[in-house]
């Protein structure tokens, strides 16, 4: 099969549609984007100083686990960008009724930290976030393109 000059170049510099599924793995520290259940880009993430665990209430420093939705995109973050997780949801407002807390909220995915002295590679080596999941400033513009508002997320151990 003979292809048309350039057509092949094309092709590879097409951008990629939106994803329709996010799966953060907090134990390998990653987050995968999925498009028609096959992988289209990995990404290095950073989380809550205290990951492991389901977040349970607010200032927990955890990074919480389970289904949700990406439903909003903040344009002007204090990290740069941000992409809201609908966290907390009813079982998460009901757990922590009953712990006689409150669950907290504004858990995001979003960029960088701007007051922080390290390079963004040496932040991602640490977990600094108060239960967000972190990524570069670079790849938070990957994201912003790739992810629409309704786009499930799912947050595994």
């Amino acid at each position: 099969m003979r292809c048309l000059p350039g057509l092949l170049s094309l092709i590879v510099s097409l951008p990629l549609q939106a994803v329709d599924l996010v799966v953060v793995e907090k134990a390998l520290r990653t987050m995968t984007l999925y498009q028609d259940g096959r992988e289209v880009k990995r990404f290095h993430i950073a989380m809550g100083d205290s990951p492991t665990g389901h977040k349970l209430q607010e200032g927990d420093q955890r990074t919480p686990q389970g289904r949700y939705i990406l439903d909003y995109k903040k344009q002007d973050s204090a990290f740069y960008r941000s992409i809201h997780i609908s966290y907390p949801n009813a079982a998460d407002r009901l757990r922590a009724e009953a712990l006689g807390v409150s669950p907290g909220g504004q858990i995001m995915i979003h960029g960088e930290n701007p007051n922080s002295e390290l390079s963004p590679e040496e932040q991602q080596a640490f977990n600094w976030t108060n239960g967000c999941i972190a990524v570069t400033n670079k790849e938070m513009d990957e994201l912003w393109q790739l992810i629409r508002p309704g786009t499930p997320i799912e947050i595994w151990p």
